[in-house]
């Protein structure tokens, strides 16, 4: 067996007594130190990433859509062209065709986020303060099975729903009511459907913030359930409900899907857009109308954080 020889000045190993050789130190990383030296700098590092992304996926790409907004198309060879005018954005705010379509799609956003709010707050009381724990696991999941399913499959599932002859008429006629058919009721019935999981999920975790021994203290002071639920829970639960609405009104403000399979001639700001980017092949009107519910939820955003509503979300 050849003998292994150890040279000079090498780690003594395993078993060696320490200071037989010198263990050579490691290089400190500079750029480590600097980093250890100030958090600024730190602070910086882990923001760079996500706040590139966010100027630039949805900075730059609002600033390109007003860009696009000023330009015109050329009506001879239907080419963009890139002509500075407001023409286009004047239509959009002074046309009474127009002006007729925001308020219709503001009032359809307003509508399913009332709704939504209606429903989701019993159901997100259950769950979280009267169901059991193996309840509330399995209600959950209930509330988001439907978002497994895909958008298209739910709205035309109403579409079959609202048809006539369809399962709302034949649920209904015994009573005297009828299917609204495809109609403006429709979209609003249909959206209140799809947003309904993203209203419940927010109320429901501001529902289990809540201490019972808050309840319990106001039953002993012989609060009756309706005056609890008014009177201290819901201004509890006010960061939670907003945050709900802002799914519900800004999801339904651009939506365009649902209103062209159960809306029948209902026109929203999406339908707009989508007829003007697709058919119309006009990008710079179309990009003109989508500045609307971008200010709208804009608007929206301001009020509420005036409210002071966003504060504890």
């Amino acid at each position: 067996m050849a003998l292994q020889t150890r040279q000079p000045g090498a780690d003594p190993g395993p078993g060696r007594a320490p200071g037989t050789a010198a263990v050579p130190r490691a290089k400190r990383n500079a750029f480590s130190a600097l980093l250890n030296r100030s958090p600024n700098l730190r602070l910086a590092g882990l923001l760079a990433a996500p706040a590139g992304w966010l100027v630039l996926v949805y900075i730059a790409a609002l600033a390109a859509l007003l860009i696009t907004a000023l330009w015109t198309v050329d009506t001879f060879t239907g080419k963009v062209s890139q002509t500075w005018t407001i023409d286009n954005v004047l239509q959009v705010a002074t046309d009474p065709v127009y002006q007729t379509i925001a308020l219709r799609t503001i009032w359809i956003a307003v509508a399913v986020t009332l709704i939504d709010v209606v429903i989701a707050i019993p159901i997100s009381f259950f769950i979280a303060k009267v169901a059991t724990a193996k309840w509330q696991k399995l209600l959950v999941v209930a509330v988001l099975m439907p978002l497994w399913a895909s958008y298209l499959v739910k709205a035309y599932a109403w579409r079959n729903v609202l048809a006539e002859g369809g399962l709302l008429e034949w649920l209904g006629t015994p009573i005297g009511l009828n299917s609204p058919g495809y109609s403006e009721s429709a979209v609003i019935l249909t959206l209140a459907y799809i947003w309904l999981p993203y209203m419940i999920l927010p109320i429901h975790a501001g529902f289990e913030k809540v201490p019972d021994s808050l309840l319990e203290a106001s039953s002993d002071l012989g609060a009756k359930p309706w005056n609890t639920m008014r009177l201290v829970m819901l201004p509890i639960l006010v960061p939670s409900i907003i945050a709900g609405t802002i799914f519900t009104f800004s999801l339904s403000l651009g939506d365009y899907i649902t209103a062209q399979i159960v809306g029948g001639t209902t026109q929203m700001l999406g339908t707009v857009v989508y007829a003007n980017v697709g058919a119309a092949n006009n990008l710079p009107f179309a990009s003109a109308v989508s500045l609307v519910p971008i200010v709208i939820i804009m608007i929206y955003l301001f009020v509420v954080r005036r409210t002071g509503a966003l504060n504890n979300l």
